[in-house]
This record gives C-alpha cells, structure tokens and sequence, in this order.
C-alpha cells in the first residue's frame, strides 16, 4: 500500500494575500508538526498548484479512519492554537474531508500530485468504486511517470463536526469522492486527468460534476 494508513484528511484551500507569508511560516513550523504529533497521525504533505484550484492540497495520512474521530484529534481541533486562530482567518476556498482509504497502491510517492474531487448519487456508490478500482486506477500505474494511485471516501460525520478551529474560518465544503494520482513528472498526471480520468469519462460513470487539479510538493512531514 502507497499511503502510510487507512485514514487521509484532505484539504484544499486558497489563501488571501496579506496572510501568505504567515500560512507559511505556520504551516511549516507549527501546524504540520502538531498534526504529525498526534497519535495515529503519521504524515503530512502541502502542495501548490501547477493548474486547477484552489492554490494549496494539503494531506495527512492517518493510521485509521477512528483516528480522525477520537479524541487526540478532537481536541487539538477544539483547542487550536493563537497562531492557528489567527492564519485560519485568511483561508479562503476551503474543502476538507475527513476520509476512509478504499484503494491506493504503487511504490513510493511522487513531487507531483493529481487531485479529483466529485461526489455521485450514493446509490451509485458501489458502481463508482468497481469502476474506478478495477477499471482505471490499476491501469495508470502501467504508464511511465506515474507511481502511485489513491481512492477515498469521506465520512460525513466526522468531517462536519463543528469545532473551536472550524469555527475560526469560513464554511468549507466536504468532498465525498476523493481521487489522488501520484507521478514524478506533471505530463502524465495531467494526462490522466485528461484522459480516463476526465471530466467526460467520470461522468459517463454516474459522477455528474468533477472538480481537477495538479500540483506540486512543496513540505513533507512524517514520523
């Protein structure tokens, strides 16, 4: 398995200008190492973007989805820090789900990371998930440039608890499908973005809107 756990927190987010350089030096030095920290964390991962938005990906991988509803988590979300309070205001864009890891598989991770967002009548659920682990996903990993693959599913529940740190910034949204393709090179990343996993293609599979972006690493934390 390519990813370091079961659990993933995905968040997506732009930043507005006078908080730029703070969301910086706060993600690097205090927030990525507090989330690290907490027990069944065990990696976290910001990018930027090369196309799409909005600008910022940001990813942690958990050792299980329990992990992000139990209360170490909790309570670092219901007492955040002042510096925290203060960067989150400057979030703008933000779509955040709290994950179960369905399928991810490959060697290593890549710099370069594709993201797809969706979400699909949940009646279509099932034939969602066989498509895409069966018929698209196992395959890019035969294309040069690609190396890793990744399918989640958020848990609503846990995703929209309203807590101290949520409630510092703007509403976000909750993705419920979350594609991830991880390559060494942007070319092929954006070429399965474009290609079996497009928009056109997506929706010929009950996904009626999706939402791409490619982007690149730019911090990496892990235990």
């Amino acid at each position: 398995m390519s990813l370091a756990g079961q659990g993933v927190v995905a968040i997506w987010n732009d930043i507005a200008d006078e908080g730029r350089d703070a969301f910086y030096r706060w993600h690097e030095r205090e927030h990525i190492p507090e989330r690290v920290a907490i027990d069944g964390f065990r990696r976290g991962r910001r990018y930027a973007a090369l196309a799409g938005a909005p600008e910022f990906f940001t990813l942690y991988e958990v050792r299980d989805p329990a992990v992000l509803s139990g209360p170490a988590y909790l309570e670092r979300l219901n007492r955040p820090t002042a510096w925290t309070t203060r960067t989150v205001a400057h979030f703008r864009n933000t779509s955040r789900s709290l994950c179960h890891v369905l399928h991810s598989s490959g060697e290593g991770s890549g710099g370069i990371l594709g993201t797809i967002r969706f979400d699909c009548d949940p009646a279509d659920d099932d034939t969602v998930l066989a498509r895409l682990t069966h018929d698209v996903l196992p395959g890019l990993l035969d294309g040069t440039g690609i190396v890793a693959t990744h399918l989640c599913r958020a848990d609503l529940a846990a995703s929209t608890v309203k807590t101290a740190e949520q409630r510092g910034r703007a509403a976000n949204l909750v993705p419920r499908w979350v594609v991830m393709v991880e390559g060494s090179q942007p070319e092929p990343v954006q070429a399965a973005l474009a290609g079996p996993l497009s928009p056109v293609s997506l929706g010929a599979g009950h996904v009626p809107t999706v939402e791409c972006g490619v982007y690149r690493l730019e911090f990496d934390l892990a235990k």
